[in-house]
């Protein structure tokens, strides 16, 4: 689906011709992957898209496991709550890093924000997910051993009992950056807006949002975006456009 109304600004200029700022033709975010903008968009592809990159998915402006946080929340919010992501995607574009500290960031935010709601066996994996990331902290950042960052102890001290059995589960394991980046990491990513989606809270649109809202934030502090798109702009856009209208 694409709108077929070129975005013009408030004083009625034509915003067509610029395309990273306010494409003319634009996709409507929808779930799933898509052949082409006329099928629809997920989040990256629609980052893909304002990249001038190739048209997919995976596109390589933006860091794999962010990347995969924004795939998931795209999916797993409703429809009728997705076209608010619009503004977020410009975000995406240039943040990626090779800092390690990337991975780390986003398993404690994905992770403590889910741990207080998803179900109790979601608890476990993403306590765990939490040590093995705290553990990875302690050797990047040269910290004592058994380090825990303040919002990683609130979010544990929430769930006493899941905490409790991944500490004795953890205990005597080994946590390595490659394990941790090819298996936890993703694995808590996947679990995280699985377990927000799933849970028993009035609003869970509006925590999946705000998930990949702060995630994006998390990571952008390691870098410097090289992303042209003004997101004030894109906003407007956006809603000039009709893109803030569902269709499927």
């Amino acid at each position: 689906m694409v709108s077929t109304q070129p975005a013009e600004d408030s004083r009625g200029a034509s915003m067509s011709g610029l395309h990273n700022d306010a494409p003319g033709m634009l996709p409507v975010l929808s779930k799933g992957k898509h052949r082409n903008a006329r099928k629809g968009a997920c989040f990256m592809e629609f980052a893909s898209y304002l990249a001038g990159e190739r048209w997919s998915d995976h596109p390589s402006c933006t860091h794999p496991l962010l990347a995969a946080v924004a795939r998931l929340v795209n999916d797993a919010i409703s429809d009728e709550r997705r076209p608010q992501l619009a503004p977020l995607v410009p975000m995406v574009i240039g943040v990626d890093s090779d800092d390690p500290r990337m991975d780390v960031y986003i398993t404690l935010r994905v992770a403590a924000t889910a741990l207080p709601v998803a179900s109790a066996e979601r608890q476990r994996v993403l306590a765990v997910a939490v040590l093995s990331a705290e553990r990875i902290l302690d050797d990047l950042d040269h910290r004592p051993a058994g380090t825990l960052t303040e919002r990683s102890r609130e979010a544990l001290a929430k769930v006493p009992v899941a905490a409790r059995w991944a500490r004795d589960f953890a205990e005597g394991e080994q946590t390595t950056m490659k394990g941790f980046q090819r298996y936890a990491a993703p694995t808590a990513v996947r679990c995280a807006v699985e377990g927000i989606a799933n849970a028993c809270v009035s609003d869970p649109d509006a925590l999946l949002h705000r998930l990949l809202e702060l995630t994006i934030a998390d990571c952008a502090h390691l870098v410097e975006p090289s992303g042209s798109t003004d997101p004030a702009r894109w906003a407007d856009a956006c809603r000039l456009t009709g893109t803030v209208d569902v269709q499927s």
